[in-house]
């Protein structure tokens, strides 16, 4: 079964001393790449699944990791 993740789910702002620690792990992971951007950990998007979908725009699409461990984005 794949899950449906909204920007609202994905950037649900919580302070710190909220979080549970296993919250509190994913937010560290869940901090700013190299360029400036923010940067989700994907094994906190699929969440021990295959695939998830994910809703943009009107649009659904689909992130599937591979037996490499490499990502796909598809719509």
């Amino acid at each position: 079964m794949q899950a449906t993740l909204t920007a609202a789910t994905l950037l649900r702002s919580a302070s710190a001393d909220s979080l549970q620690p296993q919250q509190a792990a994913a937010a560290q992971r869940s901090a700013i790449s190299g360029d400036g951007t923010a940067a989700v950990d994907s094994n906190d998007l699929l969440q021990g699944q295959k695939a998830v979908a994910i809703s943009h725009n009107g649009a659904v699409y689909r992130l599937q990791a591979t037996k490499l461990g490499k990502l796909i984005l598809t719509k």
